[in-house]
């Protein structure tokens, strides 16, 4: 990374508790993430409207190279969808 490390405070509120996953959208209009209930510390039953802390840093792009393997596989999920509907 060519960038030094700057972590930010960041809040959000859960809106959806699912059996692999919990969303979260940040204050501030900042965003919506979900991430597996793994990557959650809580000592309490999570519920939608409970607030959030997190730090975060900036995302940074590697370099302008697309990788093939993810490429396809997002487009082959895509397809999926499709045909689901």
């Amino acid at each position: 990374m060519k960038y030094t490390d700057k972590i930010i405070y960041m809040e959000g509120v859960i809106t959806d508790v699912q059996d692999g996953a919990v969303e979260i959208d940040f204050k501030g209009r900042l965003g919506h993430i979900k991430v597996p209930l793994r990557m959650l510390i809580s000592d309490y039953p999570l519920k939608v409207g409970q607030e959030v802390g997190l730090r975060m840093s900036f995302l940074e792009v590697l370099g302008p190279e697309v990788n093939e393997h993810y490429l396809s596989n997002i487009k082959r999920q895509k397809k999926n969808k499709e045909v689901e509907q």
